[in-house]
């Protein structure tokens, strides 16, 4: 059991219509020591944001005032750094899909077992943490923080784009850019394929998509020199980022 302490470790909103589901899931996320904060509407997400940092953000699909898919695309697109889980009855993969290209960092469809919820909570608080600087052994990164300085590159974290020092802009997608941040938040730390697409960990072993992202990404980081060394493998274990990850 996590120890509960005076002050609230953190935040976490809760956006679904629905009030019974809405009231289970803050009873699940209660045993946390986050604050939880549950809205309703759009409307009272935007003056919940207003509110402060978010660590977490889960997130409907459907709502009476807009779609789950446009806010997630619109939030990363301004910047917000929170975790953000999809819960939704809505079960195609083309859905599921395209949650994840917009930012989304997990996905969980209704009805779900409330265990399943937490784990997978702490699960997305756990890594938000790492890549914050709590638990990093390797440099700290301030909630302010623009740029992680990984080799030649910088990867900003607002635009989600490669930058090099004489400004020269690499674009990211969706995909790549959330690969290329799970390496930040464990550099010297050898991922494995279901570390690395954990929204795939049922079905990743079995198929080589991981490995065409890596290659796609590679690719970009080697565009300039020092860059094609930044992404090692490690023969039946996985993927490795080598080095120091600075924060700037």
């Amino acid at each position: 059991m996590i120890p509960q302490s005076d002050a609230p470790e953190g935040r976490i909103i809760v956006l679904e219509d629905d009030p019974d589901i809405r009231e289970l899931i803050a009873a699940q996320l209660s045993r946390e020591p986050q604050r939880v904060d549950s809205v309703g509407s759009v409307a009272e997400l935007r003056e919940s944001l207003d509110l402060g940092p978010v660590d977490l953000l889960i997130l409907d699909l459907n709502l009476p005032d807009g779609d789950g898919l446009d806010i997630c695309r619109d939030l990363r697109a301004a910047g917000h750094q929170g975790a953000i889980m999809m819960v939704t009855a809505r079960e195609g993969p083309i859905d599921r899909v395209l949650g994840l290209e917009l930012g989304a960092d997990d996905y969980l469809t209704k009805p779900f077992e409330p265990r399943e919820l937490l784990a997978r909570v702490r699960n997305l608080l756990r890594r938000s943490r790492v890549f914050d600087g709590v638990q990093a052994q390797a440099g700290t990164r301030p909630r302010v923080a623009r740029f992680a300085r990984v080799g030649p590159w910088r990867l900003d974290l607002h635009q989600r784009r490669l930058v090099t020092d004489d400004e020269r802009l690499v674009m990211l997608s969706s995909a790549e850019y959330r690969l290329l941040t799970r390496f930040i938040e464990a550099p010297n730390q050898v991922l494995s394929r279901e570390e690395l697409l954990p929204e795939r960990s049922a079905t990743v072993a079995f198929d080589r998509s991981i490995d065409i992202q890596i290659s796609r990404l590679r690719h970009k980081l080697a565009s300039v020199p020092g860059g094609d060394e930044l992404i090692l493998t490690v023969r039946s274990e996985g993927y490795v980022l080598p080095g120091p990850v600075a924060f700037e």
